[in-house]
């Protein structure tokens, strides 16, 4: 069973080894390289560049393609880095033992071409490669601005895909990657309880953000990637953003909160009903999870993605004319330094292209149903580890029913509230409707 731990560094326990972290990364990924047909890889995407060379400079600069990283055959990394970052790597980092010049691409072409930043990237690597004999092999690549792509061919680099070793290396997660990847679930689990205290009609979907992200960073949260908040009308078919609509009384809200904890992200996703749940939602919401535990059921090593993907309903089945309209929606995903890696499971892909899962790989899977009444739905998500014999479960914020929150506020002059019935009231009160319209409206013979 994992373990999660106090966030601090302590001489009494024996938590996050982060020197072993940095070791067992970059040997994944030397090892990798020396068993390809590449002769180094070069990296432009942050997740990627971290996780071979221990360095971060901020969430501001992940869409910025500016600062790069040269991994070569029997060679220790190089990452030229953005200004007074390089200096930084030198005093701080000893690991890269000075191997941190500065170095700047186009930011997306916000750099003039004539400026030659390209060029002068394509130099750098060159004269890299160059050096180490590999000027004739080919350059694996992960993500790259055009200008720096044509650079690099005019300096006769040949260049191939990277993306895939990178995705292989980060497939299987070192003990340490599996206790961040806990631990970051753990504050999403704290995060979703003080949003349950908090869910209550008038609240907006944004403050629901606002909620979240306060609870996250004042725990550590190194980057609240997004909260999806989801509510009402909004539920079906998903959005995949939020607005400002305020929560009403029976609403259905769902939530995704992804977050990073020391680079590791969570991906993990709650359904609650505000006040009260209507029948319709229910029986969604039990579907929903029936379909997730039956994914979660067969997970183990030797199993294939093409098995876990089967036994979710086809697209057709729940109002989507194809599997690329409903992608995403009955779904598994690696989750590690980015929340979409590798194993990817889906209807769409997995059946005619199954990858077989490993012990020490981490996903999530994910799964939705749209309700009966046309407008709620319910969706559902868990994070695990793949064991020796099966799968744990790291997304521990109760969802084996449907949660309804803010229930304190619903009593009535007969009691509390069901937390089953349907969001217009006139509709719980059947028999006593019949009864009146039977008996001509007076109201003192009904009752």
């Amino acid at each position: 069973m994992g373990s999660t731990f106090g966030l601090n560094t302590v001489d009494w326990e024996q938590r996050v080894d982060v020197d072993r972290l940095r070791r067992e990364r970059l040997a994944r990924v030397k090892a990798l390289l020396e068993e390809s047909e590449l002769g180094a890889l070069l990296c432009f995407d942050m997740a990627n560049i971290r996780y071979i060379t221990a360095t971060h400079i901020g969430t501001w600069a992940m869409d910025k393609l500016a600062r790069f990283s040269l991994l070569m055959r029997d060679a220790e990394p190089i990452v030229w880095d953005f200004g007074s970052a390089a200096r930084h790597h030198d005093r701080y980092c000893p690991w890269l033992e000075g191997r941190s010049p500065a170095g700047i691409s186009t930011m997306r072409g916000a750099m003039s071409p004539e400026s030659g930043r390209a060029e002068d990237v394509a130099e750098k690597v060159r004269h890299e490669l160059e050096a180490r004999g590999l000027l004739g092999e080919p350059l694996g690549v992960d993500v790259i601005e055009p200008p720096v792509w044509f650079a690099l061919q005019r300096a006769g680099i040949e260049i191939a895909d990277g993306q895939q070793l990178m995705q292989r290396a980060r497939v299987i997660k070192t003990r340490d990657e599996i206790t961040l990847l806990d631990t970051a679930c753990m504050m999403v689990d704290s995060a979703y309880e003080e949003l349950y205290k908090k869910l209550a009609p008038g609240l907006r979907e944004n403050e629901c953000v606002g909620i979240v992200s306060k609870k996250l960073y004042d725990m550590g949260s190194e980057h609240v990637e997004g909260v999806n908040a989801i509510s009402g009308e909004r539920c079906s078919p998903h959005p995949h953003v939020y607005s400002d609509r305020a929560l009403r009384p029976g609403d259905p809200a769902y939530f995704d909160i992804l977050h990073s904890y020391l680079g590791y992200r969570t991906c993990y996703y709650r359904t609650f009903a505000v006040g009260s749940a209507s029948p319709a939602l229910v029986d969604a919401y039990k579907r929903c999870r029936d379909l997730l535990d039956r994914a979660i059921a067969l997970v183990r090593p030797g199993v294939t993605t093409a098995e876990v993907a089967s036994v979710w309903p086809r697209a057709e089945e729940f109002g989507f004319p194809n599997e690329e309209a409903a992608f995403a929606l009955q779904f598994g995903h690696g989750v590690g330094l980015s929340i979409w890696e590798k194993p990817i499971i889906s209807r769409l892909v997995s059946l005619d292209h199954p990858e077989t899962i490993e012990e020490g790989m981490v996903f999530a899977l994910e799964t939705f149903w749209p309700a009966s009444d046309g407008w709620s739905a319910a969706r559902i998500e868990e994070q695990l580890v793949v064991t020796a014999d099966g799968c744990e479960v790291i997304t521990r914020f109760p969802a084996e029913d449907l949660m309804v929150a803010g229930r304190e506020h619903y009593y009535t002059a007969h009691g509390q509230l069901p937390g089953v019935r349907e969001t217009q009231s006139n509709l719980n009160r059947i028999p006593q409707a019949d009864a009146l319209a039977s008996d001509g409206g007076a109201p003192e013979r009904a009752q």
